[in-house]
């Protein structure tokens, strides 16, 4: 006797519609590959989506979800010291950066509308989150919005050497602490020292 399938839901689709981003691009988003790779037919994605855009809009939604509301629940939430959550939220969105092929292939489609305004999103809760941090750290309003920014730029540089040239990178974990370390120190340096 065959075991019943599982029924699909939007999420298992989205979850697909990421993986085809992070494989090849925006381009690999198409309902017939999908529903092929996923073991169903176009009928399953119709009954969830009404076209392939809103399709793409479940999977933004999805991949920002995973990589940014989360993230900043958890360091919005926290109650310990302010340096700690900086370093907290470095190593956090590191580790997601090295393995999220999703974002790289977004970066490239930066044109597209649905995923400028995910981009956009993202970029500015991103930078929102690490601001509050650096006031929380003290530094005042416009300081902290420039550390942010500064700390965003470098985030978006080590996510690239993280998929591009990964062997430039800390391999060690007393290699990546040091590193740490080292951005934490300059992130956090008193103006005019």
């Amino acid at each position: 006797m065959a075991t019943p399938r599982r029924r699909l839901t939007p999420d298992d689709w989205a979850e697909a519609a990421l993986a085809a981003i992070a494989e090849g691009g925006l381009a690999a988003v198409a309902v017939e590959p999908l529903a092929a790779q996923l073991g169903t037919t176009k009928g399953s994605f119709y009954w969830h989506f009404a076209n392939r855009a809103a399709l793409l809009d479940a999977a933004l939604a999805r991949w920002e979800k995973q990589t940014t509301t989360m993230v900043i629940g958890e360091i919005v939430e926290a109650t310990d010291e302010p340096v700690s959550q900086l370093r907290r939220l470095i190593v956090r969105v590191i580790s997601l950066a090295e393995r999220d092929q999703v974002e790289p292939a977004l970066q490239a489609s930066a044109a597209h509308p649905a995923v400028a305004r995910a981009l956009d999103r993202v970029t500015r809760a991103r930078i929102g989150l690490i601001e509050t941090v650096f006031t929380r750290l003290g530094f005042p309003l416009a300081e902290a919005r420039s550390r942010a920014l500064l700390a965003y730029s470098a985030y978006l540089g080590h996510a690239q050497l993280a998929h591009s040239t990964p062997q430039l990178l800390p391999a060690t974990a007393d290699e990546r602490r040091a590193y740490l370390d080292q951005v934490l120190a300059a992130l956090t340096r008193p103006s005019g020292t």
